[in-house]
C-alpha cells in the first residue's frame, strides 16, 4: 500500500525492489554509454547505444518523448549543465560530458547521471569530476532518517564551496517511483540546518547536485532545453536514486559488476 503525506508516496519494499530493477537498467544503460564516450563519437551515437539496449531488457526509455524531449540520454558537455540533447556533436579529447539515463520497467523508473572525460582532460577537470561525485555521495550520507532537507543540502552546498564550487539553484533532485517526477523537491544549496521536509523510510528519491567551476548561475539555450553555465564554466553532476530506510540508504542505481567502468563508477 502506498501512504501519501503532503504528497510524498511512500513506497513498500516490494516497490523499492522494483525501483532497483529499473535503476539497474538505467545505470548499466548509462555505463554503456560512458565506455563509448571517446574522441571521434558523437552524442547521437551514444544515444542509440543506450536506448538499444534499454530496449533489449524489456524496458523503455524515460526521457525519450517527455514533455517532448528527443533523446534517451541527456548528453551535457563542457559547459552545457544538464538537459543536452543529443546531437551529431562529435566528442573532442578533452571534453567533459554528463550523461543522464532514466528507464522504465515494470511501471517503475531509474534516473542516473554521471559526468566523465574524453580522452586525456586537463587538471581543472579531473577536479572538478571527482568533487562533484562525492558531493553526491555527502549527500547520500544525510538521507536517513532524523536528518531534513536542509541539513543535507548545507552539507552539500559546504562541501562543494570549500574546494571552490558552486552549487546550480534551479535544477534539483525529485522524488521518483511510477513517475519520473514526484514530491518531494530535493534542492542542495541556499537552505538551512533544521528545515524541509525530514528524511523518513518509505522515501525514494535522486541525489544529484550539479557543480561548476565558476558562477552557478546558468542560461537556457535556444532549443528550449540545453542549459549551459552564464559565465562559461565547466560543469559536472551525478545521481543516484536513493530509498531512505531505518538505517543506512540504500542505493537504488547500481550498475551490474560487468558493466561498471575502469575507475569504479
Amino acid at each position: 500500500m502506498v501512504l501519501i503525506r503532503e504528497q510524498i508516496r511512500y513506497k513498500s519494499r516490494k516497490e523499492v525492489d522494483k525501483l532497483r530493477e529499473a535503476g539497474r537498467v538505467a545505470a548499466n544503460a548509462l555505463r554503456l554509454a560512458a565506455r563509448a564516450a571517446r574522441p571521434g563519437v558523437s552524442l547521437l551515437e551514444l544515444d542509440k547505444l543506450a536506448e538499444t539496449y534499454i530496449r533489449q531488457q524489456g524496458a523503455t526509455p524515460s526521457f525519450k518523448g517527455y514533455h517532448g524531449f528527443p533523446g534517451t540520454l541527456c548528453t551535457s558537455v563542457n559547459d552545457k549543465v544538464v538537459h543536452g540533447i543529443p546531437t551529431k556533436y562529435i566528442l573532442q579529447e578533452g571534453d567533459v560530458i554528463a550523461i543522464d539515463c532514466g528507464a522504465k520497467l515494470d511501471g517503475y523508473h531509474g534516473d542516473t547521471c554521471l559526468t566523465v572525460g574524453v580522452g586525456k582532460i586537463s587538471e581543472e577537470a579531473r577536479r572538478l569530476i571527482q568533487t562533484a561525485q562525492l558531493a553526491m555521495f555527502v549527500g547520500i550520507e544525510h538521507c536517513r532518517p532524523g536528518f531534513r532537507l536542509g541539513d543535507m543540502a548545507t552539507a552539500v552546498q559546504t562541501f562543494a564551496e570549500e574546494r571552490g564550487y558552486s552549487v546550480v539553484r534551479e535544477y534539483i533532485g525529485h522524488g521518483l517511483g511510477r513517475d519520473l517526477h514526484e514530491d518531494p523537491q530535493v534542492v542542495f544549496a541556499e537552505q538551512k540546518p533544521g528545515t524541509g521536509f525530514r528524511m523518513e523510510p518509505g522515501m525514494t528519491i535522486t541525489i544529484e547536485p550539479i557543480l561548476n567551476t565558476g558562477s552557478h548561475k546558468c542560461l537556457v539555450e535556444a532549443d528550449g532545453w540545453t542549459v549551459r553555465t552564464k559565465d562559461g564554466g565547466l560543469s559536472a553532476q551525478f545521481e543516484h536514486d536513493i530509498a531512505i530506510t531505518k538505517g543506512a540508504p540504500e542505493i537504488l542505481s547500481m550498475p551490474d559488476p560487468e558493466f561498471e567502468l575502469e575507475d569504479g563508477l
